[in-house]
């Protein structure tokens, strides 16, 4: 009997780990980059000169020490090879040359003699192997060149022909040389990283000074963005204080204080043509009220004295008078409405059941679109607003008209109310063939109306959705919409009401 072990799982080939790439931060306002910009540059100059006075102070310092090297003559070298030597440790002779002197003498390609000079005396110098091939390997021709021996350090070493078929070396120290380039490049260091930080501070004091206007002026363009241009007289804010006009400063500012000019001009011609609108429009729908209302009664009371006896065609004359004289009523009522709302006259205050307004309207439009689908979603306990009830049902009837009004049969309406710590929320939504793109920005305008897919059977005003949000606005909210083709969604958020945050909160 044979077993068969399991097959063993397969391993995932293991991904590299990505590390995130960490991008420099820059500085992002200008006055930063502009001071870090000029530092840099500054910087940069700084770290040229150091490079270029240590590279010209070494150069020159080698070439005067290459100078000593030719005037010495190889006299100590020469020495080492016509001296008898005593002692290596005791010659007593400097033969006059500067401490650090070093001298050799090569016979056959093999150093038999080196030493150097020690205050008053001069010592045997032990070589390496490799200090022996470098020494052999100098050319007899007097020019010095740097060489690095184990026992003394970096020199400058010249090598010349001997008398006796020998080559004699001889060389100076390139400590001193080293050790004066270093402390100038520490002073530069010092020197400069002082001069950069106070360079950095001034710059920064000069430009955040120069730009100044500049903070200014973007300052009250954020104070304009935030000013209601849309609507209402604006006070704009008074001209910047004028720099030298041949500065780009001053060409920015001037530019600037002109716009303002002209962009306040704008706003104070369009404010007085709306006032004059306003006004025309409360006269108008105070002048045409009382014939409205003449012709309207005219018509209803011959209808009802001979509508009997009346041909048929003076009788639906008659029919016609009276419902265009009704349809003329509420338009002449809600330009009333409108006009007042924009010369800001306060609605009533009061304690409004919103529960119970929702309640009622949509059994109104049930009543008159039957044959569509209602829907209510409502909470548990009463939502209660501050507000005008009238107005409110006003809202919520135009928002269910135009729901009803401009979708077929067998539409879906929804209504939802909910309630929150931050106010209140009412929408209504169908499942209609929706409002086209081009008319959602503008659909709570005046006069806005649709293409046939939202049909004017019901003889829309066109101004009921701009009364919806005229209303809104004056209780402190705002109406939104979004529309697409089987979903048209309107949504109407009040504020909570004063005194009763903490019980929303707790029924939340």
């Amino acid at each position: 009997m044979t077993t068969q072990r399991p097959p063993r799982p397969s391993r995932a080939p293991s991904s590299p780990i990505r590390l995130p790439r960490v991008r420099p931060r820059w500085p992002h306002s200008l006055r930063a980059r502009l001071t870090t910009g000029l530092v840099v540059l500054l910087a940069l100059a700084c770290v040229t000169v150091g490079l270029v006075t240590v590279l010209a102070l070494r150069s020159f310092l080698v070439s005067r020490l290459d100078q000593q090297i030719a005037a010495a003559g190889g006299r100590f070298a020469v020495s080492l090879e016509h001296e008898t030597r005593p002692d290596a440790d005791n010659r007593g002779d400097t033969r006059g040359q500067a401490d650090g002197t070093f001298g050799a003498r090569l016979l056959g390609g093999r150093v038999e003699q080196a030493a150097v000079v020690r205050g008053t005396s001069d010592t045997t110098v032990p070589l390496t192997a490799d200090d022996a091939r470098a020494l052999a390997a100098l050319p007899a021709d007097a020019r010095p060149r740097t060489l690095r021996l184990a026992s003394l350090g970096s020199y400058r070493v010249a090598a010349w022909t001997g008398d006796d078929g020998d080559v004699l070396l001889s060389g100076l120290p390139l400590h001193p040389v080293e050790e004066t380039v270093e402390r100038l490049a520490a002073v530069e260091t010092v020197v400069f990283a002082v001069v950069l930080t106070a360079a950095g501070v001034s710059a920064a004091a000069w430009i955040r000074l120069s730009l100044r206007p500049l903070e200014s002026l973007a300052a009250t363009a954020d104070h304009v963005t935030r000013l209601p241009l849309a609507s209402g007289q604006v006070d704009m804010p008074t001209p910047l204080p004028g720099t030298r006009p041949e500065s780009e400063v001053g060409r920015l500012t001037g530019a600037f204080n002109r716009m303002l000019g002209h962009v306040g001009d704008a706003l104070d011609r369009r404010h007085v043509v709306e006032e004059r609108l306003r006004t025309f429009a409360a006269d108008a729908g105070h002048e045409l009220r009382t014939p409205v209302a003449t012709v309207r009664a005219r018509a209803e009371l011959a209808l009802r004295s001979h509508g009997d006896t009346l041909p048929d065609d003076v009788r639906h004359a008659l029919e016609r008078i009276d419902a265009e004289s009704r349809r003329m009523s509420l338009l002449v009522d809600e330009l009333l409405l409108l006009a007042r709302l924009d010369a800001g006259r306060s609605l009533r205050r009061d304690a409004v059941d919103l529960t119970r307004v929702v309640l009622d309207t949509v059994a109104d439009a049930v009543a008159r679109h039957p044959g569509h689908h209602w829907q209510l979603d409502l909470p548990e306990e009463p939502v209660h607003v501050t507000g005008d009830d009238d107005r409110l049902r006003q809202v919520l009837a135009n928002l269910l008209a135009n729901a009803g009004g401009h979708t077929p049969d067998g539409t879906r309406v929804a209504v939802a109310l909910a309630a929150d710590a931050d106010g209140v929320t009412l929408s209504v939504m169908d499942d209609g063939p929706g409002i086209p793109p081009e008319l959602v920005p503008g659909v709570f305008g005046r006069f806005t109306r649709g293409d046939s897919s939202r049909s004017r059977s019901t003889g829309s005003t066109g101004l009921g959705l701009a009364i919806v949000d005229a209303v809104i606005h004056a209780h402190g909210g705002h109406a939104t919409v979004t529309s697409r083709p089987g979903r048209t969604r309107f949504t109407v958020w009040l504020p909570p009401r004063q005194g009763e945050t903490q019980d929303v909160e707790g029924r939340a």
